[in-house]
């Protein structure tokens, strides 16, 4: 989520993604005022490694958050942060999504491919070392960039600390910092509800409020073999918390573009959003048709729809924020100290681009995205023999469903053919389309059943076309870099208290637990109970739908399900610890609510919200439903 014109800190305390070796007295005080009854070197401290609050939050795979909450290393995160592992492990004869699994003992623990943790131990600023490189390499009149920076200042500090090392820039080049991780890579999972539990709603009750969701799901960490002996990890409280009370949310946001001009808003609002949002939406409706008629089709899709829907409903939420809270006109305002020439500049580039940008805007959501059997063609044209080709393909299609599969890609010709440029279309794909006479059901099946053809139909595009019509306009990204270096010169001649965009590292958010009033007139509470579970729960329809076992043990339940804060979050921050004012475990944040979905570009005080899940509904969960005795004997 995101923010605008950035206010001194004493005057919108809830806005801002702080980073979190850069705690200041000020700030400190500021979260002190609001509750917080820790001090910010409790939070985090570089040289008291295993003593802070910060020292339990890692990083999975910088995708999402989790936190460590036993001595063994044991991690809590979000289940729609293992969604892919449930997803991956789920076969035809046990289905991990639909089912849940709980490892009774730990030798059913079930080590995960590729699964990644990163603890954070160090931030360093590095500014004048990069300058310092950067004018050795002008000097011998090397060209570089910032992933030859990266480079060379990753590989230097990963050498003298054994640490994993990452380069990130801030504000455009204003200043960098080096974060040192320790990584981990033997990562089982332990545990996580069935997907009607823990996603109970599904798309429609996603971005929304109230909710009545258990997304989480267990980890454990390993070293060599063993669980991780952790030198810290979070407490939790079953204390309870009210209104108005301190909360705090540690974690690793993805992406903010807070710095975005007014001419990047408008041109998403006009251009790129409703194409996105028109052609994801038809996607999902022809998928989720097939999942409810085929539960092989909902295990095979299941993954791939879940990030499709996220992501679809995200941006929907996105262009319908920025036109009711006319963010457009709010960037325009904080632009007016800004140099004339540059604010030119910006508005000459996007009217030059914007025609084609939409075009290349229907490709890629088309032919690339729009179809799961586009990467397996892509891969397939660079395989060095003809055996190799067809082991990609066997691989590719395995977890396909023709049916669903057809549909999509005749969805998708019909779009590309109806928005692509002649210039652009390639002579097979031309010959093809007149040689079906438009009958793109047809061409999808000859395409299917060809998958020779269908691979040379989606790589003979020809981008260079798309390139060699913009190679005439200005540099886009030289002028945005510009321009956020002139929105941050301009803000810090006045004083103003500044914090750069998420890009995965660690950050601090706090707040209030506070409720929400979405409309006038509409006023919703900040938690919400077993009794919308009911309200919700239809037997015939799967999201909301739910285990009988769970719908006769939930009746016992009386505590809060979610609950809402005011922190400041965006992707990313999925599975972060919220953290009551003595830095205690009451919460994870699962999602934001619709109304906030502006954030991404600008910082909406009031609508701005953090949906939760309480902590004590997963012990209930754990301890009451499940019964997973050895993990609620281990937390305590």
């Amino acid at each position: 989520m995101a923010a605008l014109a950035l206010l001194p800190v004493a005057a919108m305390a809830d806005e801002g993604m702080w980073m979190i070796h850069a705690l200041n007295e000020a700030l400190e005080k500021k979260m002190q005022e609001r509750g917080l009854q820790l001090s910010a070197g409790e939070i985090y401290n570089a040289d008291a490694p295993g003593a802070t609050v910060a020292d339990a939050i890692v990083s999975l795979g910088f995708y999402c958050t989790a936190s460590v909450i036993s001595d063994e290393g044991l991690l809590i995160t979000n289940h729609h942060c293992a969604y892919s592992d449930l997803a991956e492990l789920s076969n035809a004869d046990y289905n991990y999504l639909e089912d849940g699994y709980w490892a009774f003992f730990r030798k059913d623990e079930i080590p995960l491919k590729g699964k990644q943790v990163f603890f954070l131990k160090r931030v360093l600023d590095v500014t004048d070392e990069v300058a310092a490189v950067s004018d050795s390499l002008s000097r011998r009149g090397e060209r570089f960039g910032s992933r030859k920076l990266s480079s060379i200042l990753e590989r230097r500090y990963a050498a003298r600390t054994g640490l994993e090392a990452s380069l990130d820039v801030m504000w455009a080049g204003e200043k960098y910092y080096l974060s040192l991780y320790k990584k981990y890579t033997d990562i089982r999972l332990v545990g996580a509800p069935p997907v009607s539990v823990s996603a109970f709603g599904g798309d429609e009750d996603n971005w929304e409020w109230p909710q009545h969701k258990a997304d989480f799901a267990l980890y454990r960490i390993y070293d060599h073999g063993e669980p991780l002996v952790s030198p810290w990890h979070l407490r939790i409280s079953e204390a309870g918390f009210r209104e108005g009370d301190y909360a705090m949310v540690i974690g690793y946001p993805g992406r903010t573009d807070r710095y975005a001009s007014s001419y990047k808003v408008d041109y998403q609002e006009r251009v790129s959003l409703p194409v996105t949002n028109r052609l994801r939406g038809a996607q999902m409706e022809t998928v989720r048709r097939w999942m409810d008629a085929d539960p092989e089709v909902r295990r095979k899709y299941s993954d791939w729809f879940f990030s499709l829907s996220n992501v679809q409903e995200m941006q929907e939420g996105e262009a319908q924020c920025f036109k009711r809270f006319r963010v457009v006109d709010e960037k325009r305002e904080q632009e007016k100290t800004l140099p004339a020439d540059l604010l030119q500049a910006l508005a000459d580039e996007y009217a030059a681009i914007e025609d084609v940008e939409r075009e290349k805007t229907y490709y890629r959501e088309t032919l690339v995205r729009g179809i799961r059997i586009a990467p397996t063609m892509l891969r397939m044209s660079n395989a060095k023999t003809d055996e190799a080709r067809d082991e990609i393909y066997r691989r590719g299609i395995a977890e396909l469903d023709p049916r669903v599969e057809k549909e999509l890609l005749a969805y998708a010709l019909e779009e590309y053919f109806g928005h692509i440029p002649a210039e652009v279309v390639g002579h097979r794909q031309d010959s093809l389309r007149k040689a079906f006479n438009g009958d793109f059901t047809a061409l999808a099946t000859h395409l299917w059943t060809h998958p020779l053809q269908l691979m040379d139909f989606i790589t003979e595009v020809k981008i260079t076309a798309f390139n060699e019509r913009e190679r005439h306009t200005g540099d886009l990204t030289e002028l945005t870099r510009r321009y956020t270096r002139a929105l941050y010169a301009d803000r810090a001649a006045r004083n103003v208290v500044q914090y750069p965009d998420a890009n995965s590292t660690m950050r601090l958010t706090y707040g209030r637990v506070a409720p929400l009033e979405p409309w006038d007139a509409v006023y919703t509470s900040w938690f919400s109970t077993n009794r919308g579970l009911f309200e919700k729960y239809d037997a015939t329809q799967h999201d909301y739908a739910l285990p009988p076992s769970f719908v006769e043990a939930v009746r016992n339940y009386d505590g809060p399900v979610n609950f809402l804060t005011d922190n400041d979050i965006t992707g990313g921050n999925s599975g972060s610890p919220v953290l009551n004012a003595r830095g205690e475990l009451i919460g994870l944040a699962f999602d934001g609510n619709k109304e906030s979905l502006a954030s991404d570009v600008s910082y909406t005080p009031d609508y701005n919200k953090c949906v939760c899940v309480d902590i004590r509904y997963i012990l209930w969960i754990l301890r009451d439903y499940v019964g997973l005795e050895r993990i609620v004997k281990e937390l305590q």
